[in-house]
């Protein structure tokens, strides 16, 4: 992984462009969402994965689900 630092410039309506080399190194692709967090000061832009493109994410033996609350639990 290259630790160079990429600059952008903000545009006069408030955009910026992720340069390549980011966009191909995190997969990041037109159309994806991103979460804007603000830390100390700090912008993160951190890819958000919709929910059904998680199946699958987790690898290894079967999860054991037993011992979850159930719906009435969380109310």
């Amino acid at each position: 992984m290259n630790r160079t630092m990429d600059t952008v410039k903000v545009s006069s309506k408030y955009q910026v462009v992720i340069p390549e080399r980011i966009r191909e190194e995190n997969h990041i692709r037109p159309g994806d969402r991103m979460a804007v967090i603000v830390k100390h000061g700090v912008l993160h832009f951190v890819p958000v994965t919709p929910f059904p493109k998680t199946k699958g994410m987790l690898r290894g033996p079967e999860l054991d689900l037993s011992d979850l609350r159930d719906h009435t639990d969380r109310f």
